[in-house]
């Protein structure tokens, strides 16, 4: 296969799925129950809201300005790939306003709880939104300035897309009913922990690093108990100016508590420190 089928399968195809999905989420869950995106979205509903303008076209035209901002500031090849996520964003709006016309497709309209409408619109967005990330591309608009925050920052690509949405969406207190706000609030918010979910990755572990006088006992004794690797730092007491060794490792969730135990053993004044890590690859993780 050559370097075009192998892009197309790796990255194209990944975006067009994303954008798909992120278009059924707007048609079948949001317009119909009338609630609020954010960005350049949440202002294509009002438009559409307002004087029915289709959000295919809407969103396509208020898209056009910020490709000169991308192409200047993440690169010619991400920027490749937020065009065509815009453009195949815009083409699945529009299939999807056909579909509904012609009743090939009826959304689902919320009578009474909207609350059920607003999970499954966060997950559905948040799910699509995070395939497309995950795999290089936009869909223009706050996400062309999400990545570029992520990519000079190092921050949360769902946080930051959670805070311009909730700008964008407090503003629309102006066009609709308050209880469609909060209830857009909270798809809003499923939709930044569905997007940083799938972007960081579904399997996630636990990283040890132990403060202990016995750091090379404890080394020992994980790795005999629990086949897991450790690393040893030289590190020194800020206060007491002592060399002592820290203890690195990374496990699985579920041996936590095993671990926790061994240290508590060996050492009981031992200091623990534990951060979630994601996308673990290498032996005993994924990938192997």
């Amino acid at each position: 296969m050559n370097k075009y089928g192998k892009e197309l399968l790796r990255s194209w195809l990944p975006i067009t799925l994303g954008t798909a999905i992120y278009a059924f989420g707007l048609h079948y869950f949001i317009i119909p129950n009338e609630l609020m995106e954010g960005g350049l979205t949440g202002i294509a509903l009002l438009f559409n809201y307002s004087l029915d303008f289709p959000v295919s076209v809407t969103t396509l035209v208020l898209n056009a300005p910020l490709f000169f901002l991308g192409w200047k500031t993440i690169g010619k090849t991400a920027m490749i790939h937020t065009v065509f996520g815009t453009l195949m964003l815009a083409f699945f709006l529009r299939l999807m306003e056909i579909a509904i016309h012609r009743n090939w497709v009826v959304p689902f309209q919320a009578e009474n709880d909207f609350f059920l409408a607003t999970l499954y619109a966060g997950v559905t967005l948040g799910s699509g939104l995070g395939i497309v990330f995950r795999f290089g591309g936009t869909t223009g608009g706050t996400d062309i300035v999400a990545r570029l925050l992520n990519k000079t920052k190092g921050w949360s690509m769902g946080q930051i897309i959670l805070v311009i949405d909730v700008l964008v969406i407090g503003s629309s207190l102006l066009y609709i009913p308050k209880e469609k706000v909060l209830y857009t609030l909270v798809a809003v918010f499923v939709a930044s922990k569905t997007i940083d979910f799938i972007t960081e990755g579904s399997y996630a572990a636990i990283a040890f690093t132990i403060m202990s006088d016995k750091g090379e006992e404890l080394a020992q004794v994980i790795t005999r108990e629990m086949d897991r690797g450790v690393t040893l730092f030289l590190a020194k007491g800020a206060y007491s100016q002592v060399d002592k060794k820290v203890v690195y490792s990374v496990v699985s969730r579920q041996e936590t508590r095993k671990l926790r135990m061994i240290v508590k053993e060996v050492d009981p004044h031992a200091f623990i420190i534990m951060s979630d890590v994601h996308d673990v690859l290498g032996e005993g993780f994924r990938g192997n």
